[in-house]
């Protein structure tokens, strides 16, 4: 059941689900602001418990509408890039031979492409090599991390996600990590593995689903923040 409220100019989109407890959250790109109530809940409670996390709800919106963005990225030499938190400027180099990506030193990225080379695939190859290198980052990470939560480790994998920085299906279970997270500070991707993993044990965002992240990774709430702090990318997607 979906229905929305505006309050203070804001357009509130308002979820009922089978949950115990009211859940506000403010996602970027934009600060768009979701409610998660209980079904239960009658529309002038949900109104009020809203009301009173308004000046929460505006800061968190100021910090998103304030963020830098990413332009439209070319691919082209002495072009700024992201990898695991850090600025890189790219250096494109054409050649003969295979293409190959790689960090040269603490400021440039080398991607070495065929002469002629057009921009479609350069992005192509550097989106090829960024994957390569979030899913060796991540197999470890799930390695570690689910025996400590005491479950098995599930089914994952990477993909282009314009919603979610991951996604948990725990019938299965797997777990979808967005590609986006290879350039977020590595304790951000840490924070996305033990929360997607966390879904396994309790689907929703409830009292029990942050005592299970409380317990596994207390400072959970200092690395989202960081993730939430960190440039986007053009993609006009939200989380």
């Amino acid at each position: 059941m979906t229905g929305r409220l505006i309050l203070d100019g804001i357009d509130i989109e308002v979820v009922k689900k089978d949950i115990k407890h009211l859940h506000v959250g403010v996602y970027p790109p934009d600060g768009r602001v979701r409610v998660a109530a209980p079904l239960r809940m009658d529309d002038e409670p949900i109104r009020l418990a809203v009301v009173s996390r308004l000046s929460w709800i505006k800061r968190q919106r100021r910090q998103f509408l304030n963020q830098e963005r990413q332009g439209r990225r070319e691919y082209v030499s002495r072009e700024s890039h992201y990898f695991l938190g850090h600025r890189y400027l790219l250096d494109v180099v054409y050649r003969d031979g295979p293409s190959a990506v790689r960090v040269r030193n603490t400021s440039v990225i080398e991607l070495a492409v065929p002469v002629g080379a057009e921009r479609d695939y350069r992005e192509h190859r550097f989106t090829k090599w960024y994957r390569s290198e979030l899913k060796t980052l991540v197999e470890p990470m799930i390695g570690r991390w689910a025996p400590k939560l005491g479950i098995a480790e599930p089914e994952w994998a990477v993909k282009r996600m314009r919603t979610r920085w991951g996604t948990c299906n725990a019938d299965i279970p797997r777990v979808w990590l967005n590609l986006e997270l290879i350039k977020k500070p590595t304790q951000c991707i840490e924070y996305v593995v033990v929360h997607e993993l966390a879904h396994i044990i309790e689907k929703n965002h409830t009292d029990r689903f942050r005592a299970v992240m409380d317990e596994a990774m207390p400072q959970w709430r200092a690395h989202r923040e960081i993730l939430n702090a960190a440039p986007l990318a053009y993609e006009d997607w939200k989380y």
